[in-house]
């Protein structure tokens, strides 16, 4: 089954089950708002198949731009709504008991009192029924405002006086309840998400300790941002104050770890020419991410593009980065998405015949690739691709691919000591403009012996 036929199903399943939770159980059949609400449903799952095929079916970036900030909103909004549907099925099912319960004893409990010959009270059995029952057992009484009132109150109501309205049905109040609890938590988180994806990133300042660093080199300050995300929803102020950000930090090199772009230099190179405007003393550095092979054109034309913009691209290849009187090694290699195309990482090239004695810093996007850096004795990996998991719980499901989900960790390391690897959770997003748990970040980290 390919992406888009996964979508499908992913879209079909989880419509039908915002259908049966927040509409079916909380409305009338045949109610107008059930199909307000059906419709509703239709056209926004719809919408999502359109915002995910886009690209692939060839709609172009002016098509694309209408309809993402709309699909993917509601591919959010979608996803909360389900997580915290699964999390109001617990509190709805003891709800539901308890009122079962009621019923069960009130209707229990009207023959004993009849047989005692006094007046049953139904007022529990009532507020347990549909409305419709309550209605329907008012008229059968004999009709008219006396018999509803004598239905619903369990009080005969003097003839002529208005009687009290049927009482809501418990079961369809615990569904509504239910359904503006998921659905006022969903919209709030939704919207806390895109003020934090849509602001500032977070600098974070990372010191890491290499063993084998030169102290001569201590202090040397590294910039790294990751998943920038160029797009649909992303404009050039996006990439301007990127730039502006890095360029405050005064790093001696600028590290950008792939994920820089989703779409082609003709439909989106002029939100990536500011980046001609970094500022560093040894120059800017990039790696290909995975989606820099999904574009239509491939990476080359983007590798082209960054030379062009003062941004050197590291493709399996590595630079010496002189500071102090002493020398370390920056060496970046290829996202894993470009094996197919024979355009894969090879880390014996990027790292074959160097100086063993010197440190290495690794350049990668995926932190998966730590354990091949490990056995090429990398001194530390810097990563991006996980978006710290950009809308929690995302972040709960990360580690079944990734073995970090954001910041530093180790592994061991061949010939003895660790590889550290720092992953950043990128300064942009992918899809919905929203981050829960996982604010954009830019990273200066400082190396230390």
């Amino acid at each position: 089954m390919g992406f888009v036929g996964m979508i499908l199903v992913a879209v079909v399943v989880v419509h039908a089950y915002l259908w049966r939770r927040l509409v079916r159980a909380s409305t009338t059949p045949g109610s107008r708002s059930r199909r307000v609400l059906t419709w509703g449903l239709v056209v926004l799952a719809a919408l999502m198949v359109v915002t995910f095929g886009g690209s692939r079916l060839g709609l172009g970036m002016d098509v694309e731009r209408v309809v993402a900030w709309p699909g993917y909103l509601w591919l959010a909004v979608m996803f909360y709504l389900f997580v915290l549907g699964l999390v109001m099925e617990v509190p709805r099912a003891v709800a539901t008991f308890v009122v079962s319960r009621r019923r069960r004893t009130a209707e229990a409990a009207v023959p004993a009192e009849r047989a005692d010959g006094e007046a049953a009270p139904v007022d529990e059995a009532v507020l347990a029924a549909p409305v419709d029952e309550v209605v329907l057992a008012g008229a059968a009484a004999g009709g008219g405002a006396t018999a509803q009132g004598t239905a619903t109150t369990g009080r005969p109501v003097a003839e002529g006086v208005e009687a009290d309205p049927p009482a809501l049905d418990r079961r369809l109040f615990i569904s509504r309840t239910a359904s503006a609890v998921v659905a006022v938590g969903a919209l709030a988180t939704v919207g806390y998400g895109v003020s934090e994806a849509l602001g500032d990133p977070v600098i974070e300042r990372v010191p890491i300790r290499l063993p084998r660093l030169d102290p001569r080199m201590s202090g040397l300050r590294i910039a790294v941002v990751s998943d920038i995300h160029l797009g649909p929803l992303t404009g050039r102020g996006h990439t301007e104050r990127i730039v502006r950000m890095i360029n405050g930090l005064e790093a001696d090199a600028v590290t950008i770890v792939g994920d820089l772009v989703d779409g082609t230099v003709a439909e989106l190179g002029h939100l990536a020419t500011p980046l001609k405007s970094l500022e560093s003393r040894y120059g800017a550095y990039f790696v290909t991410g995975n989606h820099e092979y999904y574009t239509a054109e491939g990476p080359q034309e983007w590798i082209e593009e960054l030379r062009s913009l003062g941004v050197r691209p590291l493709r399996n290849e590595r630079v010496e980065i002189r500071h102090g009187g002493a020398v370390l090694d920056l060496a970046g290699v290829n996202d894993l998405n470009g094996v197919p195309s024979g355009d894969g990482p090879d880390l014996d090239k990027a790292l074959g015949g160097r100086d063993a004695n010197r440190p290495v810093v690794l350049m990668a996007h995926q932190p998966v690739q730590v354990t091949q850096a490990a056995a090429h004795g990398v001194d530390l990996q810097l990563s991006g691709h996980t978006h710290g998991g950009q809308m929690a719980p995302f972040n709960l499901l990360v580690p079944l691919q990734q073995p970090v989900v954001s910041g530093l960790a180790s592994v061991p390391r061949t010939g003895g000591g660790q590889t550290q690897v720092y992953v950043t959770r990128g300064a942009g997003f992918w899809g919905p403009p929203v981050r829960v748990g996982a604010p954009p970040e830019i990273t200066l980290i400082e190396l230390h012996a």
